[in-house]
């Protein structure tokens, strides 16, 4: 696996970006738990992209966890923003994440002047937050798989991935018998048993499908 360079981002300071943020989210596809945005910051004092480093989802989870403090000393600024399970339920997915980021955003120290986007559509400049900060947002680059070629997004993922298995960890405690800290919310078949036997929590996202018809259940 070819590892993530910062060739993008430096493109990017090259045309006078001060600050580049990565963006990236996790827990967009899973039935209970917020979806979280990560945003990792660099500039042109960054050093070499830590060892190791790629898209989460490509990562162990003990990988994962060794990477976070290397990340985080690596880069410029970080921070992770959640919206909740009954967020996603008022808002729509789409603009949940976007006051996933906007609140990572306003958890940095500077001010960003661009950033990189993973995939094709950019839900981080359209509108429709309803609980998030009023900041400007970053003039926006969109890459397709910038989690597996930009360092600063699958810096972002690494981070967003660790911080929210955690939050998922700390709801297990909080409401036992779903199994929150081995499937992390989605919606794995022990998931979808243990919302049959004890119904719906309130981190459960209501709008979405949580059990199958009957008869493809059977």
């Amino acid at each position: 696996m070819i590892p993530p360079t910062l060739d993008l981002e430096r493109a990017l300071l090259a045309g006078g970006a001060r600050q580049v943020v990565g963006i990236d989210e996790v827990g967009r596809g899973a039935l209970a738990g917020p979806v979280s945005v990560g945003v990792v910051v660099v500039d042109a004092g960054t050093g070499p992209v830590p060892e190791g480093l790629t898209d989460s989802k490509a990562l162990t989870a003990p990988a994962r966890e060794r990477l976070q403090p290397l990340v985080m000393d690596w880069c410029l600024a970080w921070a992770v923003g959640h919206a909740s399970a009954q967020e996603i339920d008022a808002m729509g997915i789409v603009a949940a994440l976007r006051t996933a980021a906007l609140r990572a955003l306003a958890a940095l120290p500077m001010p960003c002047d661009a950033a990189i986007l993973d995939g094709s559509h950019d839900w981080l400049s359209s509108g429709g937050d309803l609980f998030s900060p009023g900041i400007d947002t970053p003039a926006v680059t969109m890459r397709v798989k910038a989690d597996l070629t930009c360092a600063s997004v699958a810096a972002a993922s690494v981070l967003a991935k660790v911080v929210r298995d955690q939050h998922m960890v700390a709801l297990d405690a909080a409401y036992p018998g779903y199994g929150f800290a081995g499937h992390k919310g989605y919606g794995s078949t022990s998931h979808r048993a243990a919302i049959r036997a004890l119904g719906p929590s309130v981190e459960h996202r209501r709008t979405w499908t949580l059990l199958p018809a009957r008869s493809e259940d059977a």
